[in-house]
């Protein structure tokens, strides 16, 4: 990991519009499990937080943090410079993975333990499994993303497709899709710490190894294809 990289993408996360929308999404989340519980019995707000918080907020945010590390540079072309540095390509990849997957856990996972524990206190557990399931999730879906963005200019539009028709619309539908389901393997790991979180049924060793497995070969191909830019002076 380079530090002068991971501060040069930290500025630029924080630093642009989509700061904002870090901000948010989670603050949105928030208030609406505080308006359930006010209205509501505790517990009734595990949908919400399922549906909203770890289906849409946690992979939005996840995007959101991963075309602002690496995005921006790619479409005004000024990743050319940054790659002309003697630094390997990889490690940038790494570095720029790095900083998107921690802004995804404090702004995408951290809120779920959050809303998890104002709609039901009554189960920390829950709200823990939540956060732990929401953090693994979540930096996987980063290191997706890292890699579209790495790929194409349209990475916001392939990671929205990606989120409501895959994990949302098909994984509703379609049984199996939780084989090859993100948000199926973090809910399986969410349920192992708190069993009041609904399992899928892929197992968590499954879960566990599917995850490890996409973010290593998403970091690497992040790397070979920034390495493919500095070669062919791509922008």
């Amino acid at each position: 990991m380079n530090p002068t990289i991971v501060r040069l993408a930290g500025q630029a996360l924080l630093g642009r519009r989509r700061g904002l929308l870090l901000l948010a999404l989670p603050i949105v989340l928030i208030v609406l499990a505080t308006i359930i519980r006010v209205l509501t019995e505790p517990g009734v707000g595990s949908d919400v937080i399922d549906a909203l918080g770890f289906g849409l907020a946690l992979p939005l945010v996840a995007l959101f943090a991963a075309s602002a590390v690496l995005g921006p540079e790619i479409d005004d072309g000024s990743v050319v410079y940054l790659l002309a540095k003697p630094v390997s390509r990889h490690v940038v990849g790494f570095s720029k993975y790095a900083v998107a997957a921690l802004a995804t856990i404090a702004f995408g996972a951290v809120p779920l333990l959050v809303a998890g524990l104002i709609t039901d206190s009554t189960e920390p557990d829950a709200a823990v499994g939540w956060l732990v399931g929401g953090a693994i999730a979540g930096a996987t879906y980063t290191a997706v993303f890292v890699a579209a963005a790495a790929t194409t200019r349209h990475a916001v539009v392939v990671g929205l497709l990606f989120v409501l028709l895959w994990e949302g619309l098909l994984g509703n539908l379609l049984d199996g899709i939780r084989w090859l389901s993100i948000g199926a393997w973090g809910r399986e790991i969410a349920h192992a710490v708190g069993d009041a979180v609904s399992a899928p049924g892929t197992g968590l060793p499954y879960a566990l190894i599917a995850s490890a497995l996409v973010i290593a070969v998403s970091v690497w191909f992040t790397g070979d294809r920034l390495r493919s830019f500095s070669m062919r002076g791509e922008t």
